[in-house]
């Protein structure tokens, strides 16, 4: 029965289908728990739930090509679009970027200060013949990319403009907004929820992260040690993550003879951080009021994961997810981070429950499949 209800749970989330998510959850859970009459209610609820279902079969568009385009990649994740957008749908994606920022070595595809005479005539050829340019942060079509510029391509190209927190977008988003009215843009996009209060015409696209990769998978006997509860925290910029409320925070646990081991991650590649991330039983984000790519390698990775999500980001998430028993621990300032912290130390239990909790959910809700079909129709709808 929990095999079963594994299965029903990540149909669900694969197809869209937040109440089949939400009963595979709930048949899962009684199977664990070993109640038959529970678990049989719980199936006759799918039976007629798949009933009563109603299935309509539409016409998808011809494949198309996108061609994205960034100054540098905001924590690799214009690169886990593309892989996810040609391996779970029929687009093809490509991305071209200009700079590498911090020494994380995400993955690259065409990054233009390696590229020969080669490199650069196939960015030329994919400009010419692409669908789409999927503009990520401050870049835009008079960005030059060597030699190329992309506004001597867009005639007859859709063009998106994808915004991911950049220091200038959040301090000056009328500009940018004025920007996109003048020139008729109309196709926006924002990371993560929060920014739709800065650019309110946008969709929020949620980033993604591949969970089946070796490296966001759960470390087996993980909680077997009975050593120190290990946390960790990689903050790409320590006054923007919270490090200092963090490591005061795990002070004052330790000051009460409750000991954490506390892996904090700074300017490693980005194997590395996985690989050490998933030694660990927990992960700090940060408590900004939404969430980082951290954020959900950690919670792939079967950790609990804490960060200080507020009201907004938690309706807009639980509306995205199908369900609002979010898998996030909640901390919204240094003296709540303790207190959970403590309570991680002192009950292992809890804090494993957290990480499994985390592993289903984005298993049933946050797939990277989910994500490259939801873009891919967005794709399909320009």
């Amino acid at each position: 029965m929990v095999l079963q209800g594994h299965v029903l749970r990540g149909s669900g989330g694969s197809f869209g289908l937040a109440r089949l998510t939400q009963l595979g959850a709930a048949v899962e859970d009684a199977g664990r728990r070993r109640d038959a009459a529970t678990a049989g209610r719980l199936a006759d609820a799918v039976g007629e739930y798949i009933d009563n279902l109603d299935i309509s079969y539409q016409e998808r568009k011809p494949a198309m090509r996108i061609l994205m385009l960034a100054i540098n990649d905001p924590a690799g994740t214009a690169v886990q679009f593309c892989k996810a957008l040609n391996r779970h749908t029929g687009h093809s994606a490509r991305l071209v970027t200009l700079e590498t920022r911090y020494t994380h070595c995400w993955e690259k595809d065409l990054h233009v200060p390696d590229l020969g005479p080669d490199g650069m005539e196939e960015v030329a050829i994919l400009m010419r013949e692409a669908d789409v340019f999927h503009f990520h942060m401050t870049c835009d079509e008079n960005q030059p990319f060597g030699p190329l510029k992309p506004a001597d391509y867009l005639k007859g190209k859709a063009v998106v403009h994808h915004h991911h927190g950049h220091h200038d977008f959040r301090a000056h988003p009328e500009s940018f907004r004025e920007k996109y009215r003048e020139r008729g843009r109309t196709n926006l996009l924002v990371s993560t929820p929060d920014l739709l209060k800065l650019l309110p015409e946008a969709r929020w696209q949620p980033n993604l992260v591949p969970i089946d990769d070796p490296l966001l998978t759960p470390m087996w006997g993980r909680f077997d040690d009975p050593g120190q509860l290990k946390v960790c925290h990689s903050p790409t910029r320590k006054d923007l993550k919270n490090t200092e409320e963090f490591l005061a925070a795990v002070k004052y646990v330790n000051r009460r003879n409750v000991y954490l081991s506390v892996d904090l991650v700074d300017d490693a590649p980005n194997h590395e951080c996985l690989a050490r991330k998933r030694r660990c039983h927990a992960l700090f984000d940060h408590m900004q009021g939404y969430y980082g790519v951290s954020s959900l390698e950690g919670l792939s990775q079967g950790l609990a994961v804490l960060a200080g999500l507020d009201d907004w980001n938690r309706a807009r998430i639980a509306e995205f997810a199908g369900t609002d028993d979010l898998p996030w621990l909640s901390a919204t300032n240094q003296d709540e981070l303790g207190t959970l912290l403590q309570h991680l130390a002192k009950d292992r239990g809890y804090c494993e429950q957290a990480g499994e909790a985390g592993r289903r959910f984005m298993e049933s809700c946050w797939s990277d499949r989910r994500i490259a079909s939801d873009l891919a129709d967005y794709y399909d709808s320009l």
